[in-house]
């Protein structure tokens, strides 16, 4: 058996708000796209990125809950360089998205930074710190 990832699926409780948090960190989510139920990108490298709205998930799985107990998995982006980091963490944070933890220097070599989109999915920013 072979299996290859294809798709990062995520459910947003405010599909609107969750795909202005993605486009203003610079992905290419399509401007007609806050009116639908299912939404998804191709990122370089080909991997799907997509959300669905809860009554999507709903729709095919009536008992789905969100998960509880923590946050179970985060998305991350790499920046260009240091600078990139605090640039964008600056702005995502200053165009009202929550931030959560601002730019380190991380000890494993890395400029660091941690933001939360709006249902509260980790989405860290990284650059090498050289």
């Amino acid at each position: 058996m072979t299996v290859q990832m294809d798709m990062i699926g995520l459910v947003a409780n405010d599909l609107p708000r969750t795909l202005a948090f993605y486009r203003t960190l610079g992905l290419d989510v399509p401007a007609h796209a806050e009116g639908d139920q299912h939404v998804e990108i191709t990122l370089p490298g080909g991997t799907r990125l997509a959300w669905d709205t809860v009554e999507v998930v709903r729709s095919f799985d009536p008992g789905w809950a969100p998960p509880s107990g923590g946050h179970r998995a985060a998305l991350a982006f790499r920046c260009a360089g240091p600078a990139d980091v605090d640039a964008t963490y600056a702005a995502m944070v200053g165009a009202g998205f929550s931030g959560h933890l601002p730019p380190w220097d991380a000890p494993w070599g890395q400029r660091y930074a941690v933001l939360h989109d709006p249902d509260g999915t980790a989405v860290d920013l990284y650059a090498p710190a050289t």
